[in-house]
């Protein structure tokens, strides 16, 4: 299991809810309802990957802390 890091670009956040809804031990929505990370370690690796991937507005980035390498999306060449 990688120690990965995930954020949330606010700007882009549409407050869908469907990172919270597919893993709700890592994000919430806040007083603005748009989505944070509250718990980095909050479900396993797949299920953030996951829902990263559900996101309509593509607000979430995922990185591999340990490689540096980003995991989603994939890095523009």
């Amino acid at each position: 299991m990688a120690k990965l890091m995930t954020t949330v670009n606010k700007s882009k956040c549409i407050a869908s809810g469907d990172c919270v809804e597919m893993a709700p031990g890592v994000f919430q929505l806040d007083s603005e309802e748009k989505s944070e990370v509250y718990n980095q370690n909050g479900a396993p690796d797949n299920v953030i990957l996951a829902a990263a991937r559900t996101c309509p507005a593509k607000a979430i980035t995922v990185v591999d802390e340990e490689s540096g390498a980003q995991l989603f999306p994939a890095p523009k060449k």
